[in-house]
Parts: C-alpha cells; structure tokens; sequence
C-alpha cells in the first residue's frame, strides 16, 4: 500500500509542479507584454492628443485667443482618462486651461520649456512643443490617469483565480489519470511480493486494462506460471533454470519491443501533424494571396473603366450645357472624343470578357493545321495602316511554308495583338521585324521585334499582369494591359510558350513557340533591317503664358486633358498649364507657382501621390492647394488619398458643376473678398 501511494504522490507533484511552473511564466509574460503595451500606448496616444491639440490652437496662439483655445481644450472631455490640460505660451506662462469633472488638483502657473514627459504619482503627464514655422509658439501640458498599478492588481487577482482553478483541474485529471497508469503495476507489485514471501506461484495478477499494461500483466502471470512449473523440476534439471531465465529474458525483450512501437506511433502521428499543420498555413497563405490579388485586380479594373467615361461624360455635358456654348466645329471635335472614348471602352470590356473566359476555362479551341504564310498576311494587311500613320516601317518575312498546330482564329489574335503593341509603343519612324525560326524538332519560333524604349527587368518581371500597359510608363498611348495577359493564357492553351527580351534604349523582343507539322526548310529572317536602331529622344516642353488664375493639370490621358482644357476655355479668369506624367509637372509648378494643381492619381513614372510628397516638401510649392482628379473610386483609395494632403478628391468621370464648384471654392479661399491676390513670379 505504501509503495501504491507513493508512485501516486510522485506522479501528482511531477505533474502539478510541471503546470505550475508553465502558469506561472505564462502568466507572467502576458502580464508583462500587456502593461508595457499599455504603457506604450497610453503614452503614444497623449502624445498624439498633444499634437493634436497643439495644431489645433496654433493659431489661438499667434492671435492671442485664449477663448478659441480653451474652446479647443474643452473637446477633451471626451477623452475621460485626461484629467487636466493646459496651454503655455512661449515663455512658459499659462494661456489655456482645462479640468476634468471633479478633478481637484490645480494646473502649474508657469512651465519651464525643458520639462520632459514623466510619470508623478498615480498620473501621466505628457508635454509636446507647438511650433508654427519653424518657431515655437507655445506649449500642451496633458495630464492623464496612469492606471498601471490597478491594471497590474486585476491581472494578478485573475491570475491568482485561474492558476487555482487550473491547478485543481489539473490535480482531479492527474488523480484519474494516474489510477489508471498505476493500477496495473501496484497489481503486479503486490502479486509478486505475495509470492516472493509465500513461494506461492499458483497466484496471477487480476488484467484491468487491454493495453500494453495489460499486455504486461499477461506476461507477468505467464511468468508465474512457467516459474510454477519449473521450480517443481529445479531441484532434478539445471537446464530447466536455464530456459527459466531465458523466458524472463524473453518477456523483458517483448516488453521493450512494445514500448518501441510506441514510440514510433508517437513519432508518426507528431509528424503528421506537423504536415498537416504547414498544409493549412499554405493554404491561408494561398487564400490572403488571391483576395489581394482580386482587389487589386477590381481597384486597377475600376480606374481604367473609369478613364474613357470620364471623356465621354464629361465632352457629353459641354455638348449639353446651355452655360459652355461651342462651335459646330467644336461639336464634332467633342463627339469624336467621345466616339474614341468609347471604342477605347467597348475594347476594354471584351478583352476584360476575353479574359475571364480563359481564367474561368470556357474558352473552346479548334486545334487543326494553319498554314502560317495567310495567317500573317491577313496579319500585315490590318496593322500596316496603324503603322503607317505613325512612320512604323512593317518588316515582315518572305510567306513560309511552315504549317503550325494551333486555333486559327486565336492565333490570329495573338499576333495581331504583338504586332499592334510593337507599332503603338514604338517611337515615330521606328521598325518592327517579324522573324520565324526552326528552334527545334517541330517547334516553330514568331518574334516581333520593336525600336520602342524598351524594358527594364522590373517592368519585365511584372509585365504579364491584368492593367500593365506593357511597362511603358511614358507616351500618351492608351491600352488596358489586359491584351497580354490573354495572349499569353492562348499561346499556352495551344500547347505553345511566350517569352520576352528587352533592353532599355533599344527595343523588345515578343516571341511565341508553337508547334509545327511542316517544318521551316531554313530560317526566316527579313535581313539586315532587323538590326533594331536605338530610340529617339522625348521632345522638350515649350512655355506656357500667363494670365490672372494659373492651374496646373498634370495628367498623362490626352482625352481627359483636352475635357478639361474645354471646360477652362469658358472661363476668361482662368489659364491652364499641363503636364504628361509627374516630373515635368514639378518642374511646372516651381517655375510657375500655380495657384491650383490638379493632379492625377494614376502618373507614369512619378505617382500622384509621390508628387504631392515632393511639393509639400518644397518650401516654394508647399502652400499650393492640391485638388486629386482620378478614376480611382474605391473607398480606401480616397481615404488614403485625403490622409495623404488633398485638398480636395474629385473622381472621374468628372462632374462639370462639382469641378466648378471646387475651383471656385479653392480660389475664394485664396483670395477673400476685398483681399489682393499674391504676385506671380515673373516669366
């Protein structure tokens, strides 16, 4: 019985001295972890409240306007946890104040500058400068509860509870628990010493379970039995003892072998789980992945529908207006704005339908033998138009006679559109070259290759993605982007590969492998003018003039500058300046000095938001009002974009009456009535 009671005693301290200690770090860790973040973040947040009462009463202090500042300080009783404010002037005397209800402990008299943020008694009290043009103007005084030590007396108070009830959890499973592992082995201990004392081998010990304890209580009772038998025939047969001993030595390997397998059993299922578990974390991994791409997909789709509309909505409203009368001339040129815009739209919407098609997999091929020499000349026939009209020389191969194994109608597509991105993103008076080449047992190789300005690896790597106009930040060319991606999902469906090379300055190289049933006798190449020239160099900016209102557009879609040139071409008081993409916008509003500056989002090269950074770090554009003029309609990108110092979010397609109203406003607050406007800098 003592012998019972002590393996129980040992296996219960064991066990409850291992949860003990696993409670008592765990708890003090998340202890810790929690009244640090808590102090942190109290600390942050005054500081922020500080900030912000400190910019808020900025100007009550360059008036002298104690009124408007303890206006300013009575909107924190809101904020329950402070329970006293003040404003200091820069000499340290006290100009505001500010007490909680029932807050009895007066505010210092005067505050010396170099005080810094401290912790006095129960109380935080936090200090932030107010500085207005680099000057200092004054001083926040906060003073907060500092309720860490009631913090630190709850969680030990929850601690004390939870460890009690996990200790007496732990000591009613460990009492179960442990009758059940030792039942069997006190059994077999009293067993055997009953019969070591009584030389009793008739006695077997009771199987309780049928697990391996049970396994080893039949093997104990054997023992018994085989040591009952052979005792009876020690005293005639030494070789009796001998195999006596072996059988002990038997049971003892048995029992070895089983506690093995277990082992191994555990080993087993820990490694499965272990599996199991980085499955699943891929797998969350994969889910978070596709739902940004998907946003991002919906944000980038958003903008780029929005872009032709906003042409077509807005040329439609002058057309409409009865205050912005037009010429016939006029009207037509509107309404061939619109009609563009509009095609530009119809083809965004088929190629976006074309490539939900092949993401969803409803896209049906007719794989056959396509004689390569019709196709590209029905190819040549409809993109040497296009090419002409910008000087592009079309250089194309001697009719092959390869035949290769693909969809006629997309392969068709897929050419066409390589040939039309090489002549739209080329430079005037370029080249593009098609070569075919043999590149291996029936493997056909078609190459487009362009003069364009080329590619960097950047824009290579993330080229073939939904709204990446081929990496080409510059040029007024419009394009969705989408035509590549669909391009390549063909070329793959047919059984075939694309690729792309491309040096900045040089030009790029498109080429597509499919294969072929009649092979290239040699290769075929259209000569020596397939030695691509190197690009020719942007045209520079010419000078804008002057009149009473400057506004600078920077946008880099022609449609939607020509829309706003129309609508400020109504107003004698305004002048317009535009800029394509974002550098040359700066440079406009340094030497200009706009009063406005409308700004899209969407810049190649620089971004919207990258530019509005750069002026208001330039002390010479920092005070220019800011009004964002974009496609990007999602919630969380005008949130973002106001957060970022827009004075104003204007989303396209552009409302007429709205953008007058912004302009007007934005102007009005520039210039008060009976208030001069601010001199320009001289041309």
């Amino acid at each position: 019985m003592s012998a019972r009671h002590s393996i129980r005693a040992k296996l219960v301290t064991a066990v409850m001295t291992t949860t003990l200690a696993a409670l008592l770090v765990s708890i003090a860790i998340i202890i810790g972890y929690d009244l640090r973040s808590y102090h942190r973040t109290l600390v942050n947040d005054l500081a922020t409240q500080a900030e912000l009462v400190g910019h808020m009463t900025s100007a009550a202090l360059s008036f002298d306007d104690p009124r408007l500042a303890n206006e300013n300080l009575a909107l924190l009783r809101t904020r329950p946890q402070v329970r006293a404010a003040a404003i200091y002037d820069a000499s340290g005397a006290l100009f505001a104040s500010y007490r909680a209800r029932g807050e009895e402990r007066a505010l210092p008299a005067a505050l010396a500058a170099a005080d810094p943020d401290h912790v006095d008694d129960d109380d935080m009290i936090i200090q932030q400068r107010i500085v207005e043009n680099g000057d200092i103007v004054g001083t926040v005084y906060l003073r907060a509860e500092n309720q860490l030590l009631a913090r630190t007396i709850d969680y030990l108070s929850i601690a004390a509870g939870v460890t009690l009830l996990a200790m007496g959890v732990a000591w009613l499973l460990v009492r179960r628990m442990g009758h059940v592992v030792t039942a069997p082995i006190v059994a077999i201990t009293e067993i055997a010493r009953e019969v070591v004392a009584t030389r009793d081998y008739s006695r077997r010990a009771p199987r309780i379970s049928d697990d391996e304890a049970g396994e080893l209580v039949d093997s104990f009772n054997a023992m018994l039995t085989e040591i009952e038998g052979r005792t009876r025939e020690l005293e005639t047969s030494s070789a009796d003892i001998a195999h006596e001993v072996q059988e002990r030595s038997r049971a003892q390997q048995e029992v070895m072998r089983l506690n093995e397998q277990l082992e191994h059993r555990v080993d087993e299922r820990t490694l499965q789980l272990a599996l199991a578990n980085a499955e699943l974390a891929n797998a969350i991994e994969q889910a978070r992945s596709a739902n940004q791409a998907k946003s991002a997909f919906l944000s980038s789709m958003s903008h780029e529908l929005r872009t032709p509309l906003n042409a077509i909505l807005g040329f439609a409203q002058i057309l409409t207006s009865d205050t912005l009368p037009s010429t016939l001339e006029q009207k037509k040129e509107f309404a061939n704005h619109i009609l563009k815009s509009g095609r530009h739209l119809l083809t965004l919407i088929n190629e976006i339908l074309d490539l939900a098609k092949v993401e969803s997999g409803t896209v049906t091929l007719s794989m056959e033998p396509v004689p390569l020499a019709d196709t590209l000349r029905e190819c040549h026939a409809m993109v040497a138009p296009i090419a002409a009209a910008r000087g592009v020389r079309m250089l194309f191969p001697e009719a092959p006679g390869a035949v290769v194994l693909a969809d006629r109608t997309r392969l068709t597509q897929v050419l066409l559109n390589l040939l039309s991105n090489a002549v739209k993103y080329n430079r005037d008076d370029g080249a593009v070259v098609l070569s075919c080449e043999q590149v291996g047992p029936g493997k056909l190789r078609m190459a487009v290759h362009d003069t364009g300005s080329g590619l960097d690896a950047e824009q290579v790597a993330s080229l073939f993605q939904p709204f990446n106009r081929l990496g080409q930040e510059g040029g007024n060319q419009e394009g969705t982007g989408i035509g590549l991606v669909v391009t390549r999902r063909l070329v793959e469906l047919m059984g075939g590969e694309m690729g792309v090379t491309s040096s900045p300055g040089v030009g790029s190289v498109f080429w597509i492998e499919l294969s072929t049933t009649a092979p290239l006798a040699a290769p075929l190449q259209p000569g020596a003018a397939a030695v691509l020239p190197a690009a020719l160099a942007a045209p520079g900016q010419g000078e804008p003039r002057r009149d009473p209102h400057v506004i600078l557009y920077i946008e880099d879609n022609p449609a939607n500058l020509r829309l706003i040139e129309e609508i400020v071409r109504f107003r004698a008081d305004l002048q317009l300046l535009s800029a394509p993409d974002g550098r040359v916008g700066l440079s406009l509003a340094r030497c200009h000095h706009p009063e406005i500056i409308l700004l899209d989002l969407n810049l190649p090269g620089l971004s919207g938001i990258e530019v509005l950074r750069q002026l208001r770090a330039d002390p010479a554009t920092a005070a220019i009002p800011v009004i964002a003029l974009s496609a990007n309609a999602m919630s969380r990108d005008i949130e973002r974009s106001q957060e970022a110092g827009f004075n104003r979010y204007l989303t396209k397609p552009i409302d007429i009456d709205q953008f007058t109203e912004a302009i007007n406003s934005t102007l009005a607050a520039l210039h008060p009535v009976g208030a001069q406007p601010a001199g320009r800098k001289a041309e």
